[in-house]
C-alpha cells in the first residue's frame, strides 16, 4: 500500500471525474489519500470529500498565494473545522518567493501565525516553501525541536537542508519531480536521505510524473514516483511503499488498519 500524502482533490481539475480518479487510486493499491487546503472555501471542500470517503483524511490552512486575502475571522474558522478527526494537519502553509502572489510581508506575516496556531491544536503542519528556503527554515528553527512537526511538502532543497530540517523534526516529501532528469536535487535526496523520514505525494493535480508528464496528476500515479525512488536507491519498491506509508501513518496520525471504503 502506498499514501497519497499530499493532493488537491478538491480542484476543479476533477469535478467532471473525482469519483474515478479516487477508485484508480484505490485499485492501484493507494490505500490512503491526504486533501489538502489552500484557503477557507477549498478547506471545506477538501473535509467534505474526506468526511465522504473513509479513506480519504484533509487539511486546513491558508496557502502563501493567498496571504493578503487572508483575515483573523478566516483562521479562526479554520481552528474550528481542525476539530474534526478527519482534519488531521495543518497546511498548506508557507512562503512563495518564486510566484509573488501575495507581498513577502504578508506571506511571513500568515505563516507565522499560522504555525503558532499549529503548535497550540497540537497538529503538524505541511509547508510551502518555494524559492524560500532560508526563511522558510528560519522560521520553523524559531517553533523549535520536536517529533512530528510537519512534513515538508514537494521538496526542492538540497540534500543538506533536508538533513537540517529532519535534525528539528520534519519529514520530507517526494513529488513526481524526481522522475525528471533535471531534478537533480531532488534526486539525491530522495537516493540518499533516511528512508524513516520520507514520504511521498503526487501534489495532483500538479507535477505528475514520468511517464505521464504534461498531463493532469492524480493520486494513482503516486506509484510511478514510488518506483522511481525505489530505482534511486537500488532497493525495492515494496521497502519504499512499507517505509513511506509508515511514515505518513505516524505523521496524520492515520489508523492502521485498513478503514475500507
Amino acid at each position: 500500500m502506498l499514501i497519497d500524502s499530499h493532493a488537491h482533490l478538491d480542484m476543479k481539475d476533477f469535478d467532471k471525474d473525482r469519483d474515478d480518479v479516487i477508485e484508480r487510486a484505490v485499485a492501484g493499491c493507494v490505500g490512503r489519500i491526504v486533501t489538502i487546503g489552500i484557503d477557507l472555501a477549498s478547506s471545506r471542500k477538501a473535509l467534505d470529500i474526506a468526511r465522504d470517503h473513509a479513506f480519504i483524511y484533509s487539511t486546513v490552512g491558508y496557502h502563501p498565494h493567498d496571504a493578503k486575502a487572508c483575515r483573523t475571522e478566516y483562521l479562526e474558522e479554520l481552528v474550528a473545522m481542525a476539530a474534526d478527526p478527519k482534519v488531521v494537519a495543518w497546511g498548506e502553509i508557507g512562503l512563495d518567493f518564486f510566484r509573488h502572489y501575495s507581498p513577502e510581508k504578508d506571506q511571513k506575516k500568515v505563516f507565522e501565525r499560522q504555525l503558532e496556531m499549529a503548535r497550540d491544536l497540537d497538529l503538524p503542519v505541511i509547508i510551502h516553501d518555494r524559492d524560500a528556503h532560508e526563511q522558510v527554515f528560519s522560521a520553523l528553527k524559531r517553533m523549535g525541536k520536536g517529533e512530528n512537526r510537519g512534513v515538508i511538502h514537494c521538496f526542492s532543497g538540497d540534500l543538506e537542508l533536508a538533513d537540517a530540517l529532519i535534525d528539528l523534526g520534519y519529514y520530507i516529501s517526494i513529488p513526481g519531480t524526481v522522475t525528471y532528469k533535471k531534478a537533480s536535487d531532488t534526486r539525491e535526496v530522495a537516493a540518499r536521505m533516511p528512508l524513516e523520514r520520507m514520504l511521498v505525494e503526487t501534489d495532483a493535480p500538479f507535477l505528475a510524473p514520468v511517464p505521464k508528464r504534461g498531463k493532469r496528476n492524480e493520486p494513482f500515479y503516486v506509484t510511478y514516483t514510488a518506483q522511481e525512488i525505489s530505482r534511486l536507491r537500488d532497493t525495492d519498491v515494496n521497502s519504499v511503499a512499507e517505509a513511506t506509508t509508515r511514515n505518513a501513518m505516524e505523521l496524520f496520525g492515520l489508523p492502521s488498519k485498513d478503514p475500507g471504503t
